[in-house]
């Protein structure tokens, strides 16, 4: 009798653990996150999914609903390719209930081609352990974003997380000072504790140097840039029969950054930047320009009057010597304050959302109106400069390594002095409205290439 009642409680016991319930933390688009387009995978029509991250610390969970190819479980998470326009994902683990997950309960509308959403899920407790152990970073200067295995951390000079056994990489970054990057292995033995002091750049001595200066003659920065013509200048040039034009942006001082509700927290803090007058593109370079340049057209879509596509930052340092031995002038890729103040209008602005206008689709070529794909330079309208396509079409490299934003007034910022990436601005055909905004800011690797991204000359 005793071992039939230890056994109905065995049973019970199992069928407890196997009557739990998985729950959801949270469900976010990553808009930071290139991982479906660098790691690209197309259905079975050839289209470009989208990538859903579940972060889910137990093995042996397995997916349906519009999954393409095989789930690949990556310590913690499962980087599961959706087919675009799929909504809905069922989860299977044998230690818990199926769990039903639909997109759109989370303002999710539906899985975009390479776009990245993370869903963490959360598991009851005493279920399936993971050994974990507590990481400790300590930094300086006490405003440096830090990111661990790619996931951004804000703290006051001190990160505290609990993570999987195992190793982590973490870059530590911060605007004037030089990145810095490591690994750190964790045991279920002791915590673990990383120091890190960031070394100045000697860019960020100089802005220091020059705002004592400024301090000490009390005059406003937003006196610093001369009066010139309202109206901007327009210089063209010729490549081996290919014309393109230059517009000048007069130089002034600006809020960088985006502090409305639709901005992210690597659009912050809003700070002021002055600038000197520089001129940036009339439009984003044509294939038709690369070609006479390069002599070849590495696009996915082809005609001379879109916008060069599938280039790396690496490719357009290549294209833009080559482009200067031609013309013996000094053309580069815009710093990324150069190309925000371009976008806003310069001193024009009207304060507008997009490069031109509050309303996207009267500047832009963006995923809802695109038909996926881009569009010939200069079909949308321009905005106070002159200037085309700052708003979608195709994701334009700035010069910068990119690095956090600080809150200290700039005077011609040019990024931190090195680190993995570069940025990238402007949105593009396949994105959302708020990732066009003139604030929003992108990253990838400078030897990424994709067919959302092309580039902006300036001089």
């Amino acid at each position: 009798m005793k071992r039939i009642l230890l056994f109905s409680l065995l049973l019970l016991f199992v069928h407890g653990l196997q009557a739990q319930e998985l729950t959801v933390k949270r469900m976010e688009v990553a808009p930071m996150d290139l991982s479906a387009s660098t790691q690209l995978r197309n259905d079975r029509n050839g289209n470009p999914c989208g990538l859903v991250k579940v972060q889910l610390a137990a093995v042996g969970a397995q997916f349906e609903g519009n999954v393409i190819g095989d789930v690949a479980y990556k310590t913690g998470e499962y980087w599961v390719y959706m087919n675009d326009g799929a909504y809905l994902l069922r989860i299977k683990h044998p230690n818990f209930l199926p769990l039903d997950l639909n997109f759109r309960d989370y303002g999710i509308r539906k899985v975009e081609g390479k776009c990245v959403y993370v869903l963490t899920l959360l598991m009851p407790q005493g279920s399936a352990p993971v050994q974990t152990q507590k990481l400790t970073i300590n930094y300086t200067p006490a405003t440096a974003m830090v990111l661990i295995d790619s996931t951004p951390y804000q703290g006051n000079g001190t990160i505290e997380v609990v993570l999987p056994v195992g190793s982590h990489d973490y870059q530590i970054a911060a605007v004037g000072y030089e990145t810095a990057e490591g690994s750190v292995k964790l045991t279920a033995g002791s915590p673990r504790t990383v120091t890190e002091h960031l070394v100045a750049t000697a860019q960020q001595q100089v802005a220091v140097v020059q705002q004592a200066v400024q301090q000490v003659v009390q005059q406003p920065v937003q006196q610093a840039a001369p009066s010139l013509p309202a109206t901007p200048a327009i210089e063209s040039f010729t490549v081996n029969g290919v014309s393109f034009n230059m517009v000048r942006v007069d130089g002034g001082s600006f809020q960088m950054g985006g502090n409305d509700g639709e901005s992210y927290d690597w659009e912050r803090p809003v700070h002021q930047v002055t600038l000197s007058t520089y001129s940036i593109g009339e439009t984003e370079v044509t294939q038709a320009l690369w070609e006479a340049v390069m002599g070849d057209n590495p696009s996915h879509w082809k005609s001379g009057n879109l916008p060069v596509e599938q280039v790396s930052w690496d490719d357009c340092q290549t294209f833009i010597q080559k482009l200067n031995q031609l013309t013996g002038n000094r053309f580069r890729l815009p710093t990324e304050a150069e190309w925000e103040y371009a976008a806003r209008g310069g001193n024009k602005s009207r304060g507008y959302k997009y490069a031109g206008s509050n309303t996207i689709d009267d500047v832009g070529w963006f995923g809802i109106n695109s038909g996926s794909q881009t569009h010939e330079v200069k079909t949308k309208g321009a905005n106070e400069l002159d200037i085309y396509d700052m708003t979608g079409n195709v994701f334009e490299w700035c010069q910068d390594w990119y690095g956090d934003y600080s809150s200290s007034p700039q005077i011609n910022p040019a990024g931190p002095s090195s680190a993995s990436s570069r940025v990238l601005r402007g949105g593009s055909w396949i994105f959302f409205d708020s990732f066009c905004r003139v604030s929003f800011r992108m990253k990838n690797s400078p030897d990424h290439r994709g067919d959302t991204i092309g580039l902006r000359l300036a001089l």
